[in-house]
């Protein structure tokens, strides 16, 4: 393949095709082949991901996995090799649960990956085929028609009123025309070289965006109108989309907060195990008398009771369980622990299109000028408003009157609605006029689909309004184009903000004229007016005044105001020399035709959504690209802002030093972020976070991603989404629905407060595991409990009821309550309390109780025990003594389990009674019960069970007496849930919002 050190947009279309060694044919399939071969499939590039095999190996190093690794071997050293291996089973268990719950939610992702199109129409051998996107190669010549995605970056080479939605690359939702001319390159001057710089021209200084050069379409980017051919020149990686993709890697990501609790807690956890347990290997050695083996097995025995073994697959689990509701409601996780983050969420940056808002643009009403006097119809005088009501109050102007036109029905469907022209409008051709300049400066096409039926629009949704607000006022569009031909266009461009064509206007009966051209141009109101110095009234040209451009500047504010957006239509008469002046000067001298209102109505779900966000203390803040007093409007319509409003533009923002832009934040409500850029919203994130928010961001583009990553919740679109905004999200939205993401806030509230409960859940049981090990040390008695019945509680019986905890609702009440604080630990002093103080005292107790009943049914009272102990743990006793020792620590076992049956009901709330929840409110409460109490009857009467975990069968009175123990656990929470309601409960966040 050719090489040429041209830029390829620099090449005729005939030097293009040479350049790659091609013809208008395309590539042969041998060719194809082999330079798929040489330059790899056309995919965007994967981030940076470590192997699958580390990332295991990740859940194995962590801190806890480390403890456990050396109580292992300690065990081994002891000589318990049975108990080695099972401390080391833990580890293996946390690892595989954790391990395959991340790996699952990221090919959930991966399911979503469908930005880039799957099928690409390509020339093939000389015939059009349609092949998979990831087979583009370069050289491969691409067929490009309205509502294609490109796949690769490619060079056109024909064009036919091609337009492009570039959205995704620059954030400019106006589609840009491309055409297939080469550009002239400029090239620097050397100054050194003494050589003088030609006339006009300027040496380059920065590089070329290739998103602005005419000749280019991009990957990522979408066909609005027209046709055309394009060879491509790179694929995959070497794109600019997969430039961007790159560069959004190197935003660093925070840990969530729930990565910063559970490290939290593990530290904690291990403190306060190593203590233990070094604690009981002296007291046990020096105080005792055990031998030194002995003391290392005890006080592995107390690291093991005290390490609650569980805790880590539980909470990847539960979060799981969260993860799979909230993909029922719309919102696919891709970092679990994101899904508690979410709980403590203070504010919510969110895009207005597409997201608050439905993303269906329809034109609501038409403002035109008029002359009023005595002698011409007054229509406002009939329709008694110069303007719509804004907040109840009527807009009106004394020096000249305005007609405004309703336009009914909503969506892109022509037939359903109409223009309300008044009976005793004198104007309507003026109506017709301003439809006919609207349509006619458009780019976008109406489809009508059969199956099912239903209209679509192609091109941008602004454009494709207007095209349907003409056809509802019976304006044949094809028509119209024959009759009218376009004979120029001067295309839109964000710096100008206006579009203008040049249509053959002589066969035109609308508005007369002697010149054979008549020039329309579309755009910003305020810029259009600019343009202007004349008015169109009565079908007469009146001279643009101040106080007419004043009426037309209030009449814009007005109506963006209350959520519109505006464009103004100008137009402006001509012959052949329209066609080649310059594109500034043929936008001069216009005349002032009227306004066209649209509006792209809220999310009916969206107003009750925010008001829940208000109730949960969570500040909602809109940042959007659109115009300021539209921004404040549609805020104002969805309940976003009641009160005085301060829209924030970026220009203004770019005034204000960090400092100033965080009070602002701080102290200031009602804010309302209006033409922002993917800059100002990245500043916009970082400034949050700097004074303590926690904050949820939402995006949709490519330039949406760096904000994304730097938020502690970034939020992609699914519908309408990049994959590259997918891929720096945690959650992503299948909807794109605002609500949904207040449904995530709920669902991962209540996932924080499930944490809560079964970590007190399986806390509570780590107490009665450990005071065996302590009387044994202050009685001088045998451990009530053995290490292997331990692991059987926190890694048997423990587990099944605590994952149904993790899958509780939410409770009423969650989204009444304030955020809580993000400094607020999980495993807080009120948690640890009424874990070991309060539940686990009693469980203890009663433990201790069900061990010393079975001794005194065999007539030995304390004495005994104590003299018959240094035997037992010598394992030198008589074999019926070694039965009663055997039994009573089956009891003790029995009677934990019995004691977490009771409190597992207990955990269900931190404040609410069971008997306001329901005893059968969640089943599944009940399944995990069921399989504990399976599980111990297996341990107890098993015979390969019962030698691994050292029981032994119980009586009947024995498991008749266990039955006391639930409701005593139970209802002493209960009580205390009554009498002490505020103790050992977390204190409620008051942070103002």
């Amino acid at each position: 393949m050719a090489v040429s050190h041209q830029p390829i947009w620099t090449l005729s279309p005939e030097d293009v095709y040479q350049s790659f060694e091609i013809s208008d044919k395309g590539l042969s399939d041998e060719q194809a082949f082999d330079r798929l071969v040489k330059f790899g499939t056309n995919e965007l590039p994967e981030p940076a991901h470590r192997p699958l095999w580390l990332r295991f190996t990740d859940q194995l190093r962590h801190f806890m996995a480390l403890l456990l690794w050396v109580a292992g071997i300690l065990a081994f050293i002891s000589g318990t090799p049975q108990l080695g291996w099972a401390i080391w089973a833990v580890i293996g268990i946390n690892a595989v649960f954790s391990f395959w719950q991340e790996f699952q939610a990221e090919q959930a992702l991966a399911a979503l990956k469908n930005v880039l199109p799957m099928q690409v129409k390509v020339y093939r051998n000389g015939e059009l085929k349609q092949i998979p996107a990831k087979e583009l190669v370069r050289g491969d010549v691409m067929q490009l028609e309205e509502g294609d995605r490109i796949s690769a970056d490619a060079r056109l080479v024909t064009a036919e009123s091609l337009y492009l939605d570039i959205s995704v690359m620059t954030g400019e939702s106006l589609p840009v025309a491309r055409n297939a001319h080469p550009v002239r390159v400029r090239e620097a001057a050397s100054i050194r070289g003494g050589k003088t710089i030609p006339a006009g021209e300027h040496p380059l200084q920065e590089k070329v965006n290739l998103a602005e050069i005419p000749n280019l379409v991009l990957a990522g980017s979408t066909v609005s109108s027209g046709r055309g051919v394009a060879v491509v020149y790179a694929t995959g990686a070497q794109t600019e989309f997969g430039h961007v993709a790159h560069l959004t890697a190197v935003v660093k990501r925070e840990p969530s907060t729930l990565e910063v609790q559970v490290a939290e807690i593990v530290r904690i956890i291990t403190a306060i195990a190593l203590g233990m347990g070094v604690l009981v290997f002296l007291l046990t050695y020096l105080l005792v008398g055990m031998e030194l083996k002995e003391s290392f097995i005890f006080g592995i025995g107390i690291i093991v009771a005290l390490v609650p073994e569980g805790l880590l697959p539980t909470v990847t689990l539960s979060l799981a369980i969260g993860v799979r509701r909230m993909v029922r409601r719309n919102a696919l996780v891709r970092r679990l622990s994101a899904v508690e983050t979410l709980s403590a969420t203070t504010v919510i940056c969110t895009d207005k299109t597409g997201t608050l808002t439905k993303n269906e643009m329809t034109v609501h009403y038409l403002w035109l000028p008029w002359e009023s006097s005595e002698n011409s119809p007054n229509p406002a005088s009939q329709e008694s408003a110069v303007l719509p009501p804004l907040n109840g109050k009527q807009k009106s102007h004394p020096s000249m009157t305005a007609t405004l036109i309703e336009v009914t029905g909503a969506g892109y469907d022509p037939t359903a609605g109409e223009v309300q022209i008044p009976a005793n409008f004198a104007a309507s051709w003026k109506v017709n006029l301003l439809l006919t300049g609207a349509a006619l400066c458009s780019n976008a096409r109406l489809i009508h689909l059969t199956a099912p039926s239903r209209w679509q629009e192609i091109g941008d949704p602004t454009e494709a309004a207007l095209l349907v607000a003409a056809a509802k006022a019976g304006l044949n569009l094809e028509t119209l184009q024959k009759q009218l031909p376009r004979l120029r266009e001067v295309p839109f461009d964000s710096r100008r903000r206006m579009m203008t064509v040049v249509l053959d206007w002589r066969s035109s009966a609308l508005w007369n004229s002697e010149l054979p051209n008549l020039a329309f141009t579309k755009g910003a109101p305020l810029e259009v007016l600019r343009h202007c110095t004349s008015i169109l009234r009565n079908g007469t040209l009146s001279e643009l005044t101040q106080s007419d451009s004043n009426e037309i500047v209030a009449a814009n504010d007005d109506l963006a105001q209350q959520g519109f957006r505006v464009l103004g239509v100008a137009a402006r008469r001509g012959g052949s020399e329209m066609l080649d002046l310059r594109s500034q000067d043929l936008e001069q001298n216009l005349i002032f035709i009227g306004l066209v209102a649209m509006f792209d109505p809220p999310r009916p779900e969206v107003r009750d959504a925010l008001a829940q966000c208000h109730q949960a203390g969570i500040k909602v803040t809109m940042v959007t690209g659109d115009y300021g007093l539209t921004a404040e409007a549609i805020a104002r319509k969805i309940g976003l802002v009641t009160d005085s409003v301060r829209v924030v533009t970026g220009e203004g923002m770019g005034h204000l030093s960090d400092a100033q832009l965080q009070q602002i934040l701080k102290y200031r409500s009602g804010l309302v972020f209006a033409r922002m850029s993917p800059e100002h919203k990245l500043r916009l994130v970082e400034a949050y976070k700097t004074i303590g928010d926690v904050v949820a961001v939402t995006g949709d583009g490519v330039n949406d991603a760096p904000a994304l990553r730097a938020a502690h919740i970034g939020i992609a679109m699914g519908m309408n989404g990049t994959d590259v905004a997918r891929e720096a999200a945690d959650i992503v939205l299948t909807d794109d629905n605002f609500a949904t993401i207040v449904v995530a806030i709920e669902e991962g509230r209540a996932v924080h407060q499930n944490i809560r409960k079964f970590m007190t859940y399986i806390l509570a049981s780590n107490l009665p595991e450990l005071v065996p090990f302590l009387f044994m040390v202050a009685l001088k008695i045998p451990p009530a409990l053995v290490i292997m019945q331990i692991l059987a509680i926190d890694l048997g019986t423990d587990i099944v009821p605590a994952l149904a905890l993790g899958a509780e609702r939410a409770e009423a009440g969650t989204m009444q309550q304030p955020p809580r604080k993000k400094s607020q630990p999980l495993l807080d002093r009120s948690l640890l309390l009424r874990a070991y103080g309060f539940l686990g005292l009693l469980e203890a107790a009663l433990a201790m109780a069900a061990f010393f009943v079975v001794w005194w049914s065999y007539g030995y009272d304390l004495a005994e025990l104590q003299a018959a102990t240094p035997s037992i743990l010598s394992r030198s006793a008589d074999a019926a003594t070694i039965a009663i020792y055997t039994q009573a620590i089956t009891m003790t076992l029995a009677s934990v389990v019995a004691c977490q049956t009771g409190n597992v009901f207990a955990c269900r709330s931190e404040r609410g009674s069971i008997l306001r929840l329901g005893f059968f409110s969640n089943p599944q409460i009940w399944l995990g019960i069921l399989i504990e109490w399976i599980l111990v009857v297996l341990v107890i009467n098993n015979e390969l069970l019962s030698r691994i975990f050292s029981t032994a069968p119980l009586a009947p009175w024995q498991w008749l007496l266990l039955l006391v123990c639930p409701p005593i656990v139970l209802g002493a929470e209960e009580l205390r849930k009554v009498v002490f309601p505020g103790k050992l409960t977390p204190k409620q966040s008051h942070k103002g919002n």
